[in-house]
């Protein structure tokens, strides 16, 4: 069972350091900035989607009264 285990994390670590492609600095930097700006437009959205249906209820519900 321990040679499993073994065998698995230097398959495992030998792709790592090997087969795997980092990226550059850059590269980081600019798909941070992407999800950053894609989050704030989504959470601006959803703002607004709230407002809306928010706003629209306290309209129907002013007027059953």
């Amino acid at each position: 069972m321990f040679k499993k285990i073994f065998d698995y994390c230097k398959v495992s670590y030998e792709e790592l350091v090997h087969k795997t492609t980092w990226p550059t600095r850059s590269e980081l930097m600019n798909s941070a900035v992407l999800v950053l700006v894609a989050s704030l437009c989504i959470a601006v959205v959803v703002f607004v989607i709230d407002q809306a249906f928010q706003h629209g209820m306290e309209l129907v519900y002013g007027l059953m009264r």
